[in-house]
């Protein structure tokens, strides 16, 4: 017998703006016999990629201001998470409405000057509040895994704990130093982080005298997370910084390439001089 929450022949899936439509549609592709072939053999990791996917195109349609894109790219965000929800569901662990549950029950217990009594609070407040709720939560987490006897793994203890590691790595640099900057270990003059970048690059230079292939790869990540740490003290996102550049680098390149089609050739024909020139005029063209 089809489940109730499958659509099937007496009730076929339809465009819909109502949230329980998706969810019925995502449990058809998912019901063994009938259902995709492709969805039925996926798992939480290799659906993973996919959820982070998305969430950069979400992120790349409102960097570029289309908002037709921003409504079709979060719908697919959207379906990533009923697609977790509904394999969680299949293996008895918890449904979509305990996703919505969830978060409700957390929007509403990190807000109590909002939705509780801690009204009037001043930022700073907020803040302390904020991670003090966080912190109980983790702790009533923990004691739901016990009681439950669970055997998922143990979630990291520490200062640095609680920082994603599938978020992009400058990112995750800049959250880590924000943490342990909370303890002191910091910097106090963002001259001494220029100083640190100027001494990474000489090992990388060390690195690359030695022929030590690993070494200069170990030095490059010193360089990168040290210039991670330089855009924090500057308050500059180095995500966007870099994100910024890559499209500079692209209108640039682009010209290079339009002002050797008009002369019949490509970057590849070129010297390096020649793209090296057209280069520094497509900066003076910005």
């Amino acid at each position: 017998m089809t489940p109730p929450d499958v659509p099937g022949a007496e009730s076929p899936p339809r465009p819909s703006r109502d949230i329980a439509e998706l969810i019925r549609i995502m449990a058809a592709l998912r019901t063994p016999g009938t259902g995709c072939p492709w969805d039925l053999e996926q798992d939480f990791a290799s659906i993973a990629p996919y959820t982070i996917e998305e969430a950069y195109e979400v992120a790349d349609a409102i960097a570029r201001g289309d908002i037709v894109d921003l409504r079709d790219e979060l719908g697919d965000l959207l379906l990533q998470v009923v697609f977790h929800a509904r394999m969680a569901q299949e293996a008895g662990d918890f449904d979509f409405g305990g996703v919505v549950e969830a978060i409700t029950t957390k929007l509403i217990r990190r807000h109590p000057h909002v939705f509780g009594a801690a009204r009037d609070l001043a930022p700073a407040e907020v803040k302390r509040l904020w991670g003090e709720i966080k912190a109980q939560e983790k702790a009533e987490r923990r004691a739901a895994r016990e009681a439950a006897g669970r055997s998922d793994p143990e979630p990291p203890s520490g200062l640095l704990a609680g920082v994603p590691a599938a978020m992009p790595a400058l990112t995750r640099a800049v959250k880590l130093q924000a943490k342990a900057s909370t303890v002191g270990f910091d910097w106090n003059d963002v001259r001494l982080v220029l100083a640190k970048i100027r001494e990474e690059i000489g090992e990388v230079e060390q690195a690359l005298d030695q022929g030590d292939r690993q070494a200069v790869a170990d030095e490059v990540g010193d360089i990168l997370f040290a210039v991670a740490n330089l855009a924090r003290h500057l308050e500059v996102d180095p995500e966007a910084a870099l994100r910024g550049t890559n499209a500079k680098f692209e209108r640039r390149f682009a010209f290079i390439e339009r002002q050797l089609a008009a002369r019949g050739r490509s970057p590849a024909q070129a010297s390096l001089d020649e793209m090296d020139a057209l280069w520094n005029a497509a900066k003076l063209e910005e």
